[in-house]
C-alpha cells in the first residue's frame, strides 16, 4: 500500500524487504490495521510524505528471518509489532519511554523514535500494509503471542490497546470520578472499555457525532452525547457540567486530534500547503503549521478546574493558538504523547483471554483484503458503511 499524494493511495508491487542490520527481522504480515493516524497522511501531513512510501503501522504476522543479534525470536514465531521502533536498552527505553528511544530518534528533525509507515519526520520507515515487513530493533520490539486464536485477539497490541491504556493512565481519574472521552473511534471506544475494565472511573461519558460510534458506545454502557444535538459548544459543556455537580468531568481524553470537525480556518490553512512545492510546504508546516483544535478546545472548556486532559489524538501543528489563560486559570493538568507500547504490553496481555473483557474479537467492523486498501482508506475517511475499525489481510 503506497502513498502517492493527497487522497491518492495505491497497491503496488515493490521489492521484498531484506535484512540490512544484525538487529533486523523479516515478518510475513498476516493482519494489518488501518488507523486514524493513517488518515493524517491521507489528508493533512502530505508535505512530509514521499510518493511510493509504504504505509501502515498496526501489524502482526510470522517471523520469516532474523539477523544474528536477534536471539529472542526464531522463524515461525507469531508476533505483534509495535508501531514505534525502539532499542530497549537506552535511557529512555529503560525509563518506560520507547517513543523517545535515543537510538532511533530522528535527530535531523528533532523528533522522537522512528515509526513504521509514517512521515520523513519519523524516519520514513517502510510500513506494514504489505505482505512483508522489515522490523529494525527486532531484539526488543516484537511481542510474541500464542498460536491457536484469530489475529483479532492480538493485533491491537500494535497500537490501539496501548494507546487507549496510556490515555486512561494519563487521565488519572480520582477514585469515584468521572471520565469524558471525546471521539468514539477505535482509540476512544477502547479507552472507554479499558477504563471500565480497570475500574478507573465511576462514570464514563462519550462524545461524538457519528451514529454508529454512538450506538456502539451506548451498547458498552457509556453515557453518550451526540454533538449534532447541540447548536454550540457551550450548550454541550453546560449539559455535561449540570450532571457533574456543576464542575465538569474530573478528566477528559481527547481521542480525536487534528482532524476534528469544525475549525474552518485551521482546515483552510492545512489545505493551503497542498498548493506549495513539497519542500516549501514541509518547511512552512514545521515552523507555522496549525491544527484544527475543535476537540482540544472542547476538552479545555469541559474539564473541571484542577482536572486532567489526556491527549492521545495526534496533533502536528507548530503554531497552534491555545487558550493558555484559561488553561492556567483552571489549573488544568495536560499529559500527552505517542503510546509507549512495550511499557504497557505486559499489563494488557492478561486481558486478552477467551473471556475477552475488552471485546477485541469483535472490535473490527470491516475485514478486507489488502488489494482493496484504497477503498478502505476512502471508506474510513468518509465514515461510510459504519466503518470504525478496518483490518486488512495480504
Amino acid at each position: 500500500m503506497t502513498w502517492q499524494g493527497r487522497h491518492d493511495v495505491r497497491v503496488e508491487t515493490v521489492p521484498d524487504p531484506i535484512i540490512k542490520e544484525p538487529t533486523d527481522a523479516i515478518v510475513r504480515i498476516t493482519t494489518t490495521g488501518l488507523c486514524g493516524s493513517d488518515l493524517h497522511l491521507y489528508e493533512v501531513l502530505t508535505p512530509f510524505m514521499t510518493p511510493g512510501h509504504i504505509l501502515g503501522h498496526e501489524p502482526m504476522g510470522i517471523v520469516e528471518e532474523t539477523g544474528p543479534e536477534v536471539t529472542r525470536l526464531s522463524p515461525g514465531d507469531r508476533v505483534v509489532v509495535p508501531f514505534q521502533i525502539a532499542c530497549g536498552h537506552c535511557w529512555m527505553c529503560r525509563s518506560g519511554l520507547p517513543t523517545q528511544c535515543e537510538t532511533t530518534q530522528v535527530i535531523e528533525h528533532g523528533t522522537g523514535a522512528e515509526l513504521f509507515g509514517y512521515t520523513t519526520l519519523y524516519g520514513a520507515v517502510a510500513g506494514a500494509q504489505a505482505e512483508y515487513l522489515r522490523v529494525p530493533q527486532a531484539q526488543y520490539g516484537p511481542i510474541k503471542v500464542p498460536e491457536g486464536v484469530q489475529d483479532d485477539r492480538y493485533v491491537y497490541l500494535s497500537d490501539v490497546l496501548p494507546t487507549a491504556w496510556q490515555a486512561v493512565e494519563y487521565a488519572a481519574v480520582p477514585r469515584g470520578g468521572t471520565l469524558a472521552v471525546l471521539g468514539l473511534g477505535p482509540v476512544g471506544i477502547m479507552s472507554c472499555r479499558v477504563a471500565k475494565v480497570r475500574g478507573a472511573a465511576d462514570r464514563i461519558i462519550g462524545v461524538d457525532l457519528v451514529p454508529e460510534r454512538l450506538r456502539r458506545a451506548r451498547a458498552d454502557g457509556v453515557e453518550v452525547y451526540d454533538l449534532n444535538d447541540f447548536s454550540q459548544q457551550e450548550d454541550l459543556v453546560d449539559a455535561i457540567r449540570s450532571t457533574t455537580g456543576g464542575r465538569g468531568p474530573d478528566a477528559v481524553i481527547d481521542a480525536v486530534g487534528t482532524e476534528a470537525h469544525g475549525s474552518p480556518l485551521g482546515r483552510t490553512a492545512q489545505r493551503a500547503t497542498g498548493f506549495l512545492p513539497r519542500e516549501w510546504a514541509a518547511k512552512l508546516t514545521e515552523k507555522a503549521g496549525v491544527d484544527r483544535l475543535a476537540a482540544l478546545r472542547l476538552a479545555i472548556a469541559l474539564v473541571r478546574r484542577g482536572g486532567t486532559i489526556s491527549l492521545s489524538g495526534l496533533y502536528g501543528g507548530m503554531a497552534d493558538p491555545l487558550p493558555l489563560m484559561t488553561m492556567f486559570d483552571k489549573q488544568i493538568q495536560l499529559r500527552m504523547g505517542q503510546a509507549n507500547v512495550r511499557r504497557w504490553a505486559d499489563d494488557i496481555l492478561p486481558l486478552l483471554t477467551d473471556d475477552d473483557p475488552l471485546g477485541v474479537d469483535g472490535f473490527a467492523t470491516h475485514r478486507m483484503p489488502l488489494e482493496e486498501a484504497p477503498r478502505a482508506y476512502e471508506m474510513f475517511q468518509r465514515k461510510e458503511d459504519g466503518a470504525i475499525k478496518i483490518l486488512m489481510r495480504p
